[in-house]
């Protein structure tokens, strides 16, 4: 079966966008580009929408992206989110901390106005879905393949595994770290395509307030604490407008996955309990308030192949599908913010250029933008995005050593694990956003002037 994208939308926009992907940063850029007035729909596999995992945290930065997308999607996370209440973020010892040390952290950064907050996934994005028009998404799409006009066509085909198929303009892939875009973008046989085994697991868990509140103290379980130790770091802050407690234990693992299509599943407290059996006695108290049953997950990244571009012809990935992250910058989320405004920005540039004027095919009926213009958007959004997302990715990796004393460069340095994350992070936080969007509408000029 053939299809126009969106059939209910006007007909006076001159681009069609297809997100293959209904997670969060797919749903984010589709409200960006509908605020921009460019038409899209969403093509996500799951029956409904669907996010795994527990909470995220959003920097300054991409906030600033989110209203400069659309003020709704900052609304949105403004009505679900929690704001650290303590001016700094706080680093601990959580291996050798004697009790009557509890409340001296290692170090501690200052946010400096750009302090994360901190939502749970599900509750994010119900609150963005419902921003989107009616029948803007088609669930049960799973992508399958797509022909970017090899064949003639003057739209990029998506077929899809129920044998439907659909057509756009430019596709977006928003499918995530397994995702299908950018397999078939790259080559199924090309291991920039996969991602691949970080060599940490985490357990995650939540848990009530007044738990977080017994172990950890007022303080501490209502504001973002990092404890390092050796081959293991814990990540705690508050979510639910402070009614819960999110818990992150990372643990280092030498050996290889078993599978790579299988990457999370459950696990027995008493394994966790094991793997921090000689950190101090507060953290084992924590340990011990978790379910018997917990959440595990196999840290999967891009650090060990990372993809040689982000765009090919008038597809390109975004998100966890183009530059998927371990978590231990926290940033993951607000990378693929940051991808979705240069996207938005870029296409929405491009329709006001030369190639797409008003009327030449009659009075107020737009002129299709060209296939190598498509193109050039796409390699300026790439040329924008991807040695920085690249950066985090691996940097993400290196302080998840940092956070256990096993980074070279730091080791169990307190002064130099200090200047490490400082450093790193503020090279995500200090970030020009409005710098990065006329890089990008320059590059597309030149890449335009040379079709």
């Amino acid at each position: 079966m053939d299809r126009e994208i969106s059939d209910h939308q006007e007909r006076s926009h001159d681009l069609d966008v297809a997100i293959v992907g209904g997670g969060i940063v797919g749903v984010i850029i589709a409200l960006g580009l509908l605020h921009h007035g460019i038409r899209v729909h969403i093509f996500e596999q799951a029956p409904d929408f669907h996010e795994i995992g527990a909470g995220l945290a959003f920097t300054g930065v991409s906030r600033e992206c989110m209203r400069q997308l659309n003020p709704a999607i900052l609304d949105a996370l403004e009505r679900i989110s929690n704001k650290n209440r303590h001016p700094y973020y706080r680093y601990w010892d959580g291996y050798n901390q004697a009790p009557t040390d509890g409340e001296k952290p290692l170090f501690e950064l200052s946010m400096d106005g750009m302090n994360f907050w901190a939502c749970l996934r599900t509750d994010f994005l119900r609150e963005l879905a419902a921003q989107l028009p009616t029948g803007i998404v088609t669930f049960d799409k799973q992508l399958v393949d797509y022909d970017d006009g090899e064949n003639g066509g003057t739209k990029v085909c998506l077929r899809f595994d129920d044998g439907t198929e659909a057509k756009a303009d430019v596709v977006v892939g928003c499918d995530g770290i397994k995702s299908r875009t950018r397999q078939v973008l790259l080559g199924p046989g090309n291991p920039q395509a996969y991602s691949s085994y970080s060599h940490k697991v985490a357990y995650r868990a939540v848990m009530p307030m007044s738990k977080g509140i017994d172990v950890l103290g007022e303080d501490k379980a209502n504001n973002q604490c990092l404890f390092m130790g050796p081959d293991a770091h814990i990540l705690t802050y508050p979510i639910a407008n402070f009614t819960l407690v999110n818990v992150v234990i990372v643990v280092s693992d030498p050996t290889p996955w078993p599978s790579n299509t299988h990457t999370t599943g459950t696990s027995d407290r008493t394994e966790v309990e094991k793997a921090m059996i000689d950190w101090a006695p507060p953290v084992r108290k924590l340990v011990g308030l978790l379910p018997e049953t917990i959440n595990k997950w196999a840290l999967f990244d891009m650090a060990s192949n990372p993809a040689s571009t982000y765009a090919r012809g008038r597809v390109c990935l975004a998100g966890d599908a183009a530059h998927a992250s371990s978590p231990h910058h926290g940033a993951g989320a607000s990378m693929g913010v940051e991808d979705g405004l240069a996207l938005v920005k870029i296409l929405d540039t491009l329709r006001h250029t030369e190639h797409s004027n008003m009327g030449a095919n009659g009075a107020g009926c737009p002129k299709a933008v060209p296939k190598s213009a498509l193109n050039s958007a796409l390699e300026a959004y790439n040329s924008v995005r991807l040695g920085r997302t690249q950066w985090v990715v691996k940097s993400s990796r290196e302080t998840g050593d940092i956070y256990e004393w096993a980074y070279p460069a730091s080791g169990r340095d307190v002064g130099k694990c200090k200047a490490e994350i400082e450093k790193r992070t503020r090279t995500i936080w200090d970030f020009d956003v409005d710098n990065m969007v006329a890089e990008a509408r320059i590059e597309l000029g030149r890449r335009l002037r040379c079709v």
